[in-house]
C-alpha cells in the first residue's frame, strides 16, 4: 500500500475567524436565509458575500469562493 508522507491536507478555515476578517475589512451583517449569511461592503463596487453558517469549519473550496467574492486575499486571515 501507497501512502502520501509528504503530503498535508489543507486544514478549514475557522467560520469564526472569516467572519471576524469580513468585519475588520468593512463587511457588516445584510440578512440571512436558512443556513446561508449575506455580508456586504458599501463602495464601488459594492460587495456582497455568502458565508454558509453551518458548522465551525468552512472547507478550503467554499473558503476560497469567499476570498474571492470580497477581494481579499488568503494573506488578510493569517493571525498577526
Amino acid at each position: 500500500m501507497w501512502f502520501l508522507s509528504n503530503c498535508s491536507m489543507p486544514k478549514p478555515v475557522l467560520l469564526k475567524r472569516i467572519l471576524e476578517v469580513l468585519g475588520d475589512k468593512g463587511f457588516f451583517f445584510l440578512c440571512q436565509k436558512g443556513s446561508h449569511a449575506k455580508y456586504r461592503k458599501v463602495g464601488n463596487p459594492t460587495l456582497t458575500v455568502i458565508v454558509p453558517m453551518h458548522g465551525k469549519e468552512i472547507p478550503l473550496g467554499t473558503f476560497r469562493s469567499i476570498l474571492r467574492q470580497a477581494g481579499l486575499m488568503e494573506e488578510d486571515f493569517k493571525k498577526k
